[in-house]
Order: structure tokens, then sequence, then C-alpha cells
């Protein structure tokens, strides 16, 4: 149903509590005082309600004013809205996640889905079943045009621009670690400066750089790298590095599993590289929604 503005215009919320009030009580001198007005603004009140309504809406019968038959309809007819309109805009819903239905769409790399998922999604069926994450695939450098566009509920992401609408909170702070595999590369741990630069390296960029802070870093000491492999996919990098004899400088939160899994070895950058922080990022429009206010106090929880 589309609304009609027009229909509004003579409509005033303030007279249908009144009408309500006055349904309930049939007394002008009882709605007065439930509705701390004065008897003469109830009266106004009652008089502009049947011009609007063409109707007399309530007979004097006795001590008492009784409900004309189009007063009992329009009681019928309103007072659910009015229930209704009173619950969305002084109710704040509560959120119970064992019962809840709700999709969260989250912006990440692919990384980070990596780092992350593999503990949230299952800690997210036990304590909240019905709620889905839908995760696509962005970077730090959309993240943020994402957001404010609405094509993301919420981001975690290593972007550190600003803006008046951005609510952000940080979740960690992490190293940079270099990876390879032994039966490629026969180095030991922690390597050198020199012996970092020596390599070959494949190097994630989301904007097709050829290089990245880290070769910086290595011209101020007169270093220079060779990167023989680019992609976007930090997924591609074990693979390569179990074929290729290269290093792969990655989050530190990737390390772990995939030393594990794929018999990675590992040392510190030998640089002088500071941490990069990881932070859930929204726009303030959802500051009062409670799927979403839970979902992000539940995944800082867990990385707590």
């Amino acid at each position: 149903m589309t609304i009609k503005e027009s229909d509004f215009r003579k409509i005033d919320l303030n007279l249908l509590i009144a009408f309500a009030v006055l349904f309930r009580e049939q007394s002008v001198s009882l709605a007065a005082d439930k509705l701390h007005l004065g008897q003469p603004a109830v009266s106004g009140s009652l008089a502009r309600l049947r011009e609007m309504f063409d109707d007399p809406l309530f007979i004097r019968s006795g001590h008492r004013m009784q409900p004309t038959a189009r007063a009992t309809e329009l009681h019928t007819e309103l007072m659910p809205l009015l229930e209704q309109l009173q619950s969305a805009l002084f109710q704040q819903a509560e959120f119970n996640p064992a019962r809840a239905k709700a999709t969260v769409t989250i912006g990440m790399t692919d990384w980070v889905e990596m780092w992350l998922m593999p503990r949230l999604v299952p800690a997210l069926r036990e304590h909240a079943p019905g709620v889905r994450l839908n995760v696509v695939g962005s970077d730090p450098f959309t993240d943020a045009q994402r957001l404010e566009g609405g094509d993301l509920d919420m981001a975690i992401s290593v972007a550190n621009q600003s803006a008046r609408w951005m609510e952000r909170e940080l979740l960690t702070s992490m190293e940079f670690v270099t990876l390879w595999h032994p039966a490629q590369l026969q180095l030991e741990a922690p390597l050198s400066a020199e012996v970092y630069a020596a390599q070959q390296h494949v190097l994630v960029s989301y904007r097709e750089a050829a290089s990245s802070h880290i070769d910086t870093l290595l011209a101020k000491q007169g270093l220079k790298r060779e990167i023989s492999y680019t992609t976007p996919h930090f997924s591609a990098l074990p693979g390569l590095l179990s074929h290729m004899p290269t290093l792969a400088t990655v989050p530190q939160g990737l390390c772990e599993n995939w030393q594990q899994i794929w018999g990675l070895q590992s040392s510190p950058v030998p640089l002088e590289m500071a941490p990069f922080d990881v932070a859930l990022l929204w726009h303030q429009r959802h500051n009062s929604d409670a799927a979403l206010m839970w979902v992000r106090g539940f995944i800082k929880r867990l990385v707590d």
C-alpha cells in the first residue's frame, strides 16, 4: 500500500491519543486528568476529532459519554496501530541470539576469512544458529565506500581511513611473518635482511602494484628483492611455496595454521616493520541494529 501524504495533513497524533483516552474513560474530566491537561484543552481536542471524523463520537448519557458506532469502529481499528507505533518508537527490541533470524553481510579479504572464520562460524552456530554470515570479498581501499553505499553491513579490515559516519573497533594488532617451504629453500631462521633480499618473493597486491612498503624499507638499507609472482589472493601462497623456491611475507594470523598443514618454516621479517591493526568497521546508521551490534560484540569477544 502506498501512503498518500495528503490524507494525513489534518491528522495530529495527539488527537488520536486523546480519542483513545476519552474512549477508555468516557469522561472529559477523567481524560484530562490522565493526559495531564486542562478540561478546556481536552474539550478542544474532542471538537477537532468530531470535525475530523464528521461524527459526534461521544454522546453524553448521565455522567458518562457513550461512544457512537463510528467511535467504536475507530477504536477497534486504531488501538492495535497505536500500540504497534508505541512499541516501534519507544521499546527497543531485545535481541535473543538463540532465537534470532538475521543475515549480516561482512566484507573482508581472503586472509581475514582464513584466519577468523574457522573459529567464528562454529561458535556462531552454537550461540546463534539463526544468524547467517554473508562474507563478501573486499579490500582496504574500497571498504569505506562499500560501507557508506550499503553494500556491506560491516567490514573486518586493515583500512585506517576515517569518516565522520564511520565506527571503528580494534580487534587485534599483528606482525608480519616470512614463510617458505624447507623442501624448496634450505634457510635458517631468523633470516638476515641480506638473506631475505637475496631470495625470490611472491607478493599479494590488491591494486596490481609491483612493490610494497617492504621494498621501501629494503631500499633504505641499500637492498633490493626480486618479486617473481604477484596475486590478489593470500590463499594461493601455500601451494606456490610448496612448489617454488620463494618467500612469502604474510600476516601472523596465518602462520600457525599454514605451518601445521603445509609444513612451512617461518622467520620474523628482518626489517623494522610496525604491527598493523585489524578492526571492525561499520556505519553509524547501524548502531541501533540489535543483530549487527550483537555480532560485533561476539566477534570482539572471540578474538580477545
